[in-house]
C-alpha cells in the first residue's frame, strides 16, 4: 500500500469542508475538526441564516411594491398592505431549520468521501500536531480554517435580548418596533435593509459620509436613495459611542453627543479572527497586528506544513474566497498543478433589494488613476424586462481597457445581480473584450441585455458595425 498524506483541517466553514473534500477524492486521509458542525458558523449562523431572512423580506417588499404594478390588496391595518406581516417565530424558525438542513447535507457529502467530522475545538500543540478534544492527531499538513467572530465595542457590549450581534437575532419571538443598526457596511446594510422590509422602523447609524464607504459610490448612493425612500433614518457621520439598555429598550449615544432611541440595537462593525489561544503563534504561524493569519498566494503559512484559509486569513471575507484558498492549499500540499489566487476576478454580491454584484476594477481605481479604463454606466431604468416588473432602481456599469477593449471588471445593481454578474465574471476571468460581448446573444427581454448593451457602448469604432 502506498503512502497517504494524513490532513487535518481546524474549521468546518467553506475553507475547511471545501478543501476537505478535495483532499479526500485526491486520495488522502482528512479529519476536519469544527466545534459548531459542518459548514461553521457561514453556514449554521451567518451567511446562509442571513440571506434566508433577506429573501423572506425581499418576498415582502414586493408585495408592498405590487400597487405599481396594478395589484393591490384590501384590508389590512396601519398601512399594511392586505393585512401582510412577518411573524417572525416562524421567519426565524424557518432561518435556523435551513441552516441546520444545509449543515447535514454538507455533513452527508463528507462522510460520503470518508472524511472523519471530530465535533470539539481544535487546537495546534505542536507543528503539525492537533489536538481535538481528548484525541492527538499527528498530520502531515494542518489547515487553519477558523473563521472570525463578530466584533465587540467597548460601552456596547451584546446582551442577546435588546442589545444584540448578527448571530443572536434570530432567537427574537417578535419583529423588533424600532431597530437601531450600528455599522453601514456590507452587514450593516443588509439587515438594515431586510428588517426594514419586514416591517420594522429602523435607524442606520453610518460612521462615514455614505452608507457601504468600500463599495462603489453610484452603487452606494442607489441604495440609500432607495432605503430614505422607503423610511429607513439614514445617520450619516454618525460614529457609536455607547449603547445602553433602558426601561424598554436601548439608547445609541453617538460621539458628537447625539443620542438615537430604538427597542433593539443591532452591531455591526466588523470581525475578528479566531486566531487566539489555540495555538498558532507557539507553532510558528505568524499573525498580523490585526491576529489574521499571513498567508501568502498558495495559502502557506510561515509554519511548515500549516496552511491557513477563510476569515481567519482576512484575504477578502468571503465564502467564495475561502473555498478557493482551502483548495488551493490542498493542491499545493499534494503538489498538483495550482494556480495562484487572483483576487482581481472574485466576484462580490451584496444581499441588499436591489442587489450590488461587483468583479474586477473599482471605480475608486480608474479614478485614482490605478488603472486605465473606459467606462459606461447604463440605468436599469432604461430596459424593458426592468420597466416590466416595475424595476426603477439601479444600473450596469462596465470597464475595459481603452485600446484592447479586454474586459477589466463590472458592477451590476439590480433583483438578482449575484445571478447577472457571472457574465461579467467569465469576460473578466477569460480576458474577453467588449466586442465578444457584444457579439454574445442575450435574451430580449431580460436584465441581462443591459450586459450586452453597455459592452456594444464600449465597442471598439472599427467593429461596432460588424
Amino acid at each position: 500500500m502506498g503512502y497517504v498524506t494524513r490532513i487535518v483541517i481546524i474549521g468546518g466553514g467553506p475553507g475547511g469542508y471545501e478543501s476537505a473534500l478535495v483532499a479526500a477524492q485526491l486520495g488522502a486521509q482528512v479529519t476536519v475538526v469544527e466545534q459548531d458542525g459542518p459548514g461553521g458558523a457561514c453556514v449554521l449562523t451567518d451567511c446562509v441564516p442571513s440571506k434566508t431572512l433577506i429573501a423572506t423580506s425581499v418576498r415582502k417588499q414586493a408585495l408592498l411594491d405590487a400597487e405599481s404594478l396594478g395589484v393591490y390588496f384590501t384590508g389590512g391595518e396601519d398601512g399594511d398592505v392586505g393585512g401582510a406581516v412577518a411573524d417572525m417565530p416562524l421567519v426565524n424558525g424557518r432561518v435556523k431549520e435551513l441552516a441546520y438542513a444545509q449543515s447535514a447535507d454538507i455533513a452527508a457529502r463528507l462522510a460520503a468521501e470518508n472524511v472523519e467530522v471530530i465535533r470539539a475545538q481544535g487546537r495546534l500543540v505542536e507543528p503539525q500536531v492537533v489536538r481535538a478534544g481528548n484525541r492527538t492527531i499527528r498530520a502531515d499538513v494542518v489547515i487553519v480554517a477558523t473563521g472570525a467572530t463578530p466584533r465587540v465595542l467597548v460601552g456596547a457590549e451584546p446582551d442577546g435580548e435588546r442589545i444584540l450581534t448578527w448571530r443572536q437575532i434570530y432567537d427574537l419571538t417578535e419583529l423588533p418596533e424600532h431597530l437601531i443598526v450600528v455599522g453601514s457596511g456590507v452587514t450593516g446594510a443588509e439587515f438594515a435593509g431586510a428588517y426594514q422590509s419586514l416591517g420594522s422602523e429602523v435607524t442606520l447609524v453610518s460612521s462615514r459620509d455614505r452608507m457601504m464607504p468600500n463599495e462603489d459610490a453610484d452603487a452606494a448612493e442607489v441604495l440609500e436613495g432607495v432605503y430614505r425612500r422607503r423610511g429607513m433614518n439614514v445617520m450619516g457621520r454618525s460614529r457609536a459611542a455607547s449603547v445602553k439598555r433602558t426601561a424598554h429598550g436601548v439608547v445609541v449615544t453617538l460621539e458628537d453627543g447625539r443620542t438615537a432611541e430604538g427597542t433593539h440595537c443591532l452591531m455591526t462593525v466588523g470581525m475578528v479572527p479566531n486566531t487566539g489561544g489555540i495555538g498558532l503563534e507557539d507553532n510558528g504561524v505568524k499573525l498580523d497586528r490585526n491576529g489574521f493569519i499571513e498567508v501568502d498566494k498558495v495559502s502557506r503559512t510561515s509554519a511548515p506544513g500549516v496552511y491557513a484559509a477563510g476569515d481567519c486569513t482576512g484575504v477578502l471575507m468571503l465564502a467564495s474566497v475561502a473555498a478557493m484558498q482551502g483548495r488551493i492549499a490542498v493542491w499545493h500540499a499534494l503538489g498538483e498543478a495550482v494556480q495562484p489566487i487572483r483576487l482581481a476576478t472574485v466576484a462580490s454580491n451584496i444581499f441588499t433589494d436591489p442587489e450590488i454584484a461587483a468583479v474586477g476594477v473599482s471605480q475608486k481605481q480608474v479614478e485614482a488613476g490605478e488603472i486605465e479604463a473606459k467606462v459606461v454606466k447604463l440605468p436599469l431604468a432604461t430596459n424593458a424586462r426592468a420597466k416590466m416588473q416595475g424595476f426603477n432602481d439601479g444600473f450596469v456599469k462596465l470597464f475595459c481597457r481603452p485600446n484592447t477593449g479586454i474586459v477589466l471588471g463590472g458592477v451590476v445593481v439590480a433583483p438578482r445581480a449575484s445571478e447577472l454578474i457571472l457574465a461579467l465574471s467569465v469576460a473578466v476571468q477569460h480576458r474577453l473584450t467588449v466586442d465578444q460581448l457584444a457579439h454574445t446573444f442575450a435574451v430580449y427581454p431580460s436584465l441581462s441585455g443591459s450586459i450586452t448593451e453597455a459592452a456594444r457602448r464600449l465597442m471598439s469604432p472599427l467593429t461596432a458595425g460588424i
